[in-house]
């Protein structure tokens, strides 16, 4: 799945959640995220799931502009399908996400093209019957 991401300003954080399932425990946070869309803003939900990613949305307050990566995933319940937007990276905004791994680098100097054939390359044929 595509890397995705999206920039803007936290409106509000929910109360931290935590409970004990089959799995063990698990903690979660889920803070609401004003964005531009278009001459707009718009608000999407977000949730910080585990002690770590809680802990990383510990250091933002209400009112700052942050990055924030995330998967998309939905689930069914009921015969209702739910979103859920998963963050696995909170950052300040305007910090660049790690870039992937380089291209090999192009030679210094590239030797020039060689020029593209002309019709006065082409060799000459007494027995074609083609139109071009």
């Amino acid at each position: 799945m595509a890397n995705l991401e999206i920039e803007g300003k936290i409106y509000r954080k929910l109360a931290p959640q935590s409970g004990t399932s089959a799995r063990g425990t698990w903690s979660k946070q889920d803070f609401v995220l004003e964005y531009p869309d278009g001459n707009f803003t718009a608000q999407a939900c977000f949730t910080a799931f585990g002690d770590d990613k809680v802990a990383e949305l510990g250091k933002f307050a209400e009112g700052d502009t942050v990055r924030v990566s995330f998967n998309l995933r939905a689930r069914e319940y009921n015969g209702r399908w739910y979103n859920d937007l998963r963050v696995w990276r909170l950052a300040p905004a305007g910090q660049a996400a790690p870039a992937p791994a380089a291209a090999p680098a192009a030679p210094a100097a590239m030797p020039p093209a060689a020029p593209a054939p002309t019709l006065d390359d082409m060799p000459a044929s007494a027995d074609d019957d083609l139109p071009f």
